[in-house]
């Protein structure tokens, strides 16, 4: 069995993803999905902060702007929302950019648009070399 950091923490997190997307399906628009996981990961007793503000800075010099992703689960994992046909290469690029910014080492990069499944990846920030695990599946799969 494959083995990663955060791998109960996902795999949790990634319960309350089919959930949503069993129940409501793919069609809509973010928000609506961010809606919906905040409501079900209350349900799951999944503790998590939505749209959490992190500092910013540049060759040590604070910004003015904030980074919020749209989730950060017990406190280490970052779940980024989308809901769009597939993920792409920039929405990657955004969950490294804010596992970098956060110092957090685990991102999920969720698509709830996809048809006619649940899109995920899960991403290890090492630094050095990313790791990505890409999966698309059916909803109750």
């Amino acid at each position: 069995m494959e083995s990663f950091p955060r791998k109960n923490e996902t795999y949790r997190i990634l319960g309350a993803c089919f959930e949503v997307y069993k129940e409501k399906g793919c069609g809509f628009l973010e928000p609506v999905y961010q809606e919906c996981m905040e409501i079900e990961l209350g349900l799951q007793g999944i503790g998590f902060a939505a749209k959490r503000s992190f500092r910013l800075e540049y060759k040590g010099h604070p910004l003015k702007h904030t980074y919020e992703p749209d989730l950060v689960c017990f406190g280490e994992v970052v779940v980024e929302l989308k809901a769009v046909s597939a993920l792409a290469d920039e929405h990657r690029a955004q969950l490294l950019n804010c596992l970098n910014a956060t110092g957090l080492d685990v991102g999920l990069l969720v698509n709830l648009g996809h048809f006619p499944g649940l899109e995920y990846e899960r991403l290890v920030n090492t630094k050095k070399r990313p790791q990505t695990t890409r999966t698309t599946q059916k909803a109750g799969q």
